[in-house]
């Protein structure tokens, strides 16, 4: 058991595949035997709250944090103040319970080591792994590889492999 979970990032341009990617990774790892948790950075006011329901209201009145529970699930909503600024990943993380490895959506500019989906179909075509030393692997159709390893977007359990290799995974050792 590791003290703090590996990291790993799943970055590309939007329409990349990057979700479908990330859902891929956590059922193979999973099955795996791995705990996995992930992180989603969204680039706009997201809100998984409905309007009109009782934990909407709470926050429309005010509340900074509101957390709704069941015997099922629970998940805690965090409003940032006006002049709070979105979190960095590394503090996020550290909310997480104890896992053998993050798998994080998004966070493109992060420190962290990622693994870049170019795919013709993406809105921009323009290669991220020249200009960040924290790309390790490139998932996808399009473009020069920068000397990296290249993964075909259907090939799931590789690039698992791959992750298992690259974050030091190691059999009998989850959390």
């Amino acid at each position: 058991m590791t003290l703090s979970p590996r990291i790993i990032g799943i970055v590309g341009w939007k329409n990349s595949g990057k979700t479908r990617m990330v859902a891929g990774l956590v059922a193979e790892l999973t099955g795996r035997g791995w705990k996995v948790s992930t992180v989603k950075h969204a680039h706009h006011a997201f809100d998984i709250d409905k309007p009109g329901a009782d934990s909407w209201q709470h926050r429309q009145a005010g509340a900074s944090e509101v957390a709704i529970v069941s015997e099922r699930r629970w998940a805690l909503m965090h409003e940032n103040a006006r002049d709070e600024s979105e979190p960095p990943l590394d503090e996020i993380v550290a909310k997480l319970s104890p896992c053998d490895l993050v798998l994080v959506e998004g966070y493109k500019r992060g420190d962290h080591d990622k693994i870049e989906i170019r795919r013709a179909t993406s809105e921009t075509a323009t290669p991220l792994a020249p200009g960040d030393r924290n790309i390790v692997a490139v998932i996808g159709d399009a473009g020069d590889s920068d000397g990296l390893p290249v993964f075909s977007a259907d090939a799931i359990s590789d690039i698992a492999d791959f992750i298992e290799q690259h974050t030091g995974l190691r059999r009998g050792e989850t959390s």
